[in-house]
């Protein structure tokens, strides 16, 4: 259950899935990434990736190198993967689709602070929001990796940015758990995610579900 959005004194959005239809295309950044290692590695990864969304770009590739490619095989190096998958991503995140209803939801809040909290990487995703008109959405501030979704939450609810009661708006299970964490409350936004199992795990877990934005 959710409360009356009056009662919210700040919203937490994920981005990939939440607010930008970005989540295909970061699937296809990983697997060309990794291409060089041949399709099976690349499938792997894409499937590490998918079943451990909200996690950064760093941690999937490291998982990558130290457990999926074999000792010894021949391949880019992290950084060279992460500035390869950079690369794809930066221009499709200019582009992709903005989640409706943004405009409309954050004028019925006034109220309200937002902030973003994700796991893609956190200079990239300023960048981008910048240059998508987007920060004045987001007056509480954009976050993301190297610091986890944990660590941001904790951080800003520390600092006094995050005001309870809270609620995020996340597609993934990492972000009900960071949501959980945090006693923040949560709905699962449908729409995007590649989360295969999200009906499941929302039904056992009682979690709220919106295709797209509550309200």
């Amino acid at each position: 259950m959710i409360r009356e959005k009056s009662e919210y004194r700040t919203l937490v959005f994920d981005c990939d899935g939440v607010v930008l239809d970005s989540n295909r295309l970061k699937t296809d950044a990983f697997f060309k990434a990794a291409l060089p290692y041949g399709e099976d590695l690349a499938r792997e990864l894409v499937n590490y990736h998918r079943n451990n969304g909200g996690i950064s770009r760093y941690r999937k590739f490291d998982y990558f190198l130290s457990h999926l490619v074999p000792e010894g095989t021949r391949g880019p190096s992290r950084d060279e993967l992460l500035a390869d998958y950079a690369k794809q991503v930066f221009e499709g995140l200019l582009s992709c689709d903005l989640v409706p209803g943004l405009s409309q939801l954050k004028e019925s809040m006034p109220d309200c602070r937002w902030l973003i909290v994700s796991g893609s990487d956190q200079e990239e995703l300023r960048d981008v929001f910048e240059k998508r008109q987007l920060l004045p959405f987001f007056e509480g501030g954009i976050f993301g990796s190297p610091d986890s979704k944990d660590q941001i939450l904790a951080r800003e609810i520390s600092c006094g940015n995050i005001l309870k009661p809270a609620l995020f708006l996340g597609d993934s299970r990492y972000d009900h758990e960071a949501a959980r964490n945090a006693d923040l409350d949560f709905v699962f936004i449908s729409q995007w995610t590649e989360f295969r199992q999200w009906p499941d795990y929302c039904r056992l877990n009682n979690i709220t579900t919106h295709p797209v934005l509550p309200w």
